[in-house]
């Protein structure tokens, strides 16, 4: 029996992963509570456990499973920035899903730029109201916009694809350019200067982390729309902010925010939020802020499910051996056993 203890429990990841308890054997704990260093205990006795972005996955935390001989910690999402791989490279393994549906985190980004330039929200508002006045409510086409795109794997692509169908002309920057894509590649500076959109594809490392800050800010056109749906620490806030206030930024579509762990899937409307930084971001005419919703449709959440199951069974098999298994730069790349197929450890 294959005991995974399933934190951050939400209504549609129960509906999503009840089909699969029992078969093949695995059996889920779920708990509503993140997975962190007070909470870690609660998966005594299990195997696995599996994560969410929010869940902190910290070298206290790996160190405290490998005690209690959890094995194995199952991402449900791509994202990792979470999860200490270094701490975890010999202790547990540790698995992700790479792909669940990249056409629902790039047409969640298309649906935040349209609602803003095209200002749906305001317009839904004031109709309910029965006030059809049309003021204030001018947009801009998006044909013959020149769209900024960080980060070009497949969410990244098929964003572009959408941009295209638009008539948008599209630049992109990505450490490591898809080969023959048709792409045209530019510096990072250059995307800064010559959008009038970007749109934040790319995962959070130490490189990437507050991309957008106050430098780069100071580098983009005036007006300029920034979209983001990958990680909330690609955009420095504060910066944002003054970017906002100072009418350098036109407009920004957040689907995620550097501090939302705490804030996010949760229900806050009864209580006074304790984050002046995003209560001004929300309070702002020209901002769009949605709850890390991007990935959320029934398509991405089945895909989910079946591949971390699939991630856990390859895990507690005879060999052992996930091709989502993270790489954990172990620091042996002349010996690496994942590219020859082989368990990491």
């Amino acid at each position: 029996m294959i005991k995974v203890a399933f934190y951050d429990t939400r209504e549609y990841d129960r509906a999503s992963f009840e089909p699969f308890e029992g078969k093949n054997d695995i059996h889920f704990r779920f708990l509503e509570t993140k997975l962190n260093e007070d909470t870690v205990e609660l998966a005594r006795g299990c195997s696995a456990v599996c994560v969410f972005v929010n869940d902190t996955v910290n070298a206290a935390v790996i160190d405290h499973l490998h005690e209690m001989g959890v094995r194995l910690v199952a991402l449900r999402c791509a994202g990792y920035n979470n999860v200490d791989v270094h701490s975890a490279f010999g202790k547990v393994h540790v698995v992700h899903v790479p792909a669940y549906s990249p056409y629902a985190v790039a047409e969640h980004a298309i649906a935040l730029l349209l609602t803003s330039v095209r200002r749906v929200h305001k317009a839904y508002n004031r109709t309910r109201d029965f006030n059809f006045s049309l003021n204030g409510l001018t947009g801009f086409d998006f044909h013959g916009k020149t769209v900024g795109v960080v980060g070009t794997g497949k969410i990244g692509r098929i964003f572009i694809d959408i941009c295209r169908g638009f008539g948008m002309h599209v630049i992109a920057y990505d450490m490591f350019p898809a080969k023959d894509s048709g792409i045209e590649y530019v510096s990072l500076d250059e995307l800064f200067t010559r959008s009038d959109i970007i749109s934040l594809h790319c995962p959070l490392t130490d490189d990437t982390r507050h991309m957008i800050s106050k430098d780069s800010i100071e580098k983009m056109k005036k007006g300029v729309v920034i979209v983001n749906t990958s990680r909330g620490g690609l955009i420095d806030a504060e910066a944002l902010l003054e970017g906002l206030k100072e009418r350098k930024v036109g407009a920004a579509c957040l689907d995620v925010y550097e501090e939302e762990a705490d804030i996010f899937f949760e229900d806050r409307s009864g209580h006074i939020l304790n984050d002046d930084l995003l209560s001004l971001l929300i309070s702002m005419p020209n901002v769009i802020v949605t709850s890390h919703q991007a990935f959320l449709t029934q398509e991405a959440l089945h895909n989910i499910a079946n591949t971390t199951v699939e991630n856990i069974l390859s895990c507690f098999n005879n060999d052992g051996i996930c091709d989502n298994e993270l790489c954990y730069r172990c620091g042996h790349m002349d010996q690496c056993r994942k590219k020859r197929k082989e368990r990491c450890f």
